[in-house]
């Protein structure tokens, strides 16, 4: 059985003590390709740089909306720069987020326009960050004809309708470890209708930590939890549940 975590933090600092020991158990687990997502001026470079040292590590490079007070132009121009290096495979994640207050809503907006910009005239799909702003994050890929390039809708958290509406878009909806919750009745139930051929499972490591080790450190392995979960919701075994998310991940980041 392969794996396939869809977006991943394995430059975050949490993992400096044993970084190389956590990729190793993820391959135990049968996590044979990953996506490590670089999302500011720190992050962009050790994205790379582990992306070029192990093969099954794949590289997501943009600005990340909590960050969007701070990317200049030239930043812009390195983002585009970086997406014809062979590893790079989406630009993300890039978003709204107006749960944490760094960075002014419009300035947001305008970062998250100009990066569907870059990604359409570079024909590279996107990651999507939404936290608290469904509405907006849904109106601006519209209008800035994301669903040209498409991409994945990271960590869906949103209702049914808005992950309708992002299916409409051509949209793939990414699910990790909050579907594992007891209590998490609305990505469950979204998961549940969400199309097999548009899923992907994801961990967010070192965030969103799956029960039965949630409040602890993520790790990329733990996707398997998550794949359990879904398969379970799905009503199909995890073999099956395995194959088709990672031929979607392979199909929706041009990996062959």
């Amino acid at each position: 059985m392969q794996l396939f975590d869809t977006h991943t933090h394995l430059d975050a600092p949490q993992f400096d003590e044993d970084r190389e020991q956590v990729i190793a158990r993820a391959l135990e687990a049968g996590v044979t390709k990953m996506i490590n997502i670089g999302f500011n001026r720190e992050t962009i470079p050790t994205t790379m740089k582990l992306a070029e040292t192990y093969d099954y590590i794949y590289a997501a490079v943009g600005w990340h909306p909590v960050d969007a007070i701070d990317m200049k132009d030239r930043d812009l121009e390195w983002i585009a720069s970086l997406c014809s290096h062979p590893k790079v495979v989406a630009i993300g994640e890039i978003g709204l987020d107006y749960y944490w207050d760094t960075s002014p809503k419009e300035v947001q907006q305008e970062v998250l326009r100009k990066q569907i910009g870059l990604a359409r005239e570079l024909g590279m799909p996107i990651c999507i960050h939404n936290r608290d702003a469904h509405e907006d994050v849904v109106r601006i890929l519209r209008e800035e004809k994301a669903n040209e390039v498409g991409g994945v809708m990271h960590s869906f958290s949103g209702s049914w309708e808005t992950a309708k509406m992002c299916l409409d878009l051509g949209f793939h909806l990414s699910f990790g470890g909050p579907i594992t919750f007891k209590n998490a009745r609305v990505p469950k139930e979204v998961l549940e209708k969400t199309p097999l051929d548009r899923l992907l499972i994801e961990t967010d490591s070192p965030y969103l930590t799956p029960h039965p080790f949630r409040g602890k450190r993520n790790e990329s392995g733990y996707v398997k939890l998550v794949a359990e979960a879904a398969a379970e919701i799905k009503g199909i075994d995890l073999q099956e549940l395995a194959e088709i998310t990672y031929a979607n991940a392979l199909e929706r980041f041009g990996i062959v």
